[in-house]
């Protein structure tokens, strides 16, 4: 599946919804789709199936960095230790069985890997005697915003699963033209899209009061 406009037309031709029909429109499509996608990829990720294949991860090359206040990163640490955090709201990230679909996070150049942790778990470091040998670098993610304690870079780069718009990231002047939503690539992998492409079937077959046998054939299923 290349683009969001091909995984919605995939299904309307499917179900042979009319395009003028003002209720079966693509958003709503859409949404059908990442519902039972969401679903899908959680049941995936418990299996540790996602994070073996890059292709399904778009990258955010250059995300800027500022300093915030412990209290806002909830964690209550000693002083001392300095809190980053993602300048902006990140776009909204698949989520899977343990937080967000996120594959990596990484200084700019790629060179040192930031491992995910949690306030909590991270405070409890930061007290242990040997925690001033560890030199790995840490975040948490929190509302959307990526949480770096004593991490001196004024930005980092990611690689996530992203079920909204990421124009406002990549596009990289005011004068370009970001690419249209509905050409925008489909994260999700081919692979589960025919079963959430029938799961979306009867969904908009009860909408619709469309009589079964004719929305799927199990032996001639323009799904499979």
């Amino acid at each position: 599946m290349n683009n969001i406009g091909e995984a919605i037309s995939r299904v309307r031709n499917v179900v042979k919804a009319v395009k003028e029909d003002p209720f079966i429109t693509d958003r709503f499509i859409f949404s059908l789709i990442i519902k039972n996608a969401k679903f899908l990829m959680k049941q995936e990720d418990a299996f540790n199936k996602l994070m073996k294949f890059q292709s399904f991860f778009k990258e955010l090359p250059c995300l800027e960095l500022i300093e915030v206040d412990k209290i806002e990163a909830c964690c209550d640490i000693q002083s001392g230790i300095k809190i980053m955090r993602t300048k902006d709201k990140l776009p909204d990230l698949m989520e899977a069985s343990f937080g967000p679909l996120i594959r990596s996070v990484t200084s700019i150049d790629g060179s040192t890997e930031v491992y995910r942790t949690y306030p909590l778990l991270y405070k409890g470091m930061s007290k242990t005697s040997g925690f001033r040998f560890n030199k790995q670098k840490y975040y948490w993610y929190i509302n959307g915003y990526l949480y770096f304690p004593n991490i001196p870079w004024e930005a980092i780069k990611m690689e996530g699963i992203f079920e909204d718009d990421l124009s406002y990231f990549t596009c990289t002047s005011c004068e370009e033209k970001c690419t249209p939503r509905q050409l925008q690539s489909f994260q999700i992998p081919d692979y589960l899209f025919a079963q959430i492409e029938q799961n979306v079937i009867k969904e908009l077959t009860i909408t619709l009061q469309v009589p079964a046998d004719t929305a799927t054939d199990d032996k001639q299923s323009n799904l499979r």
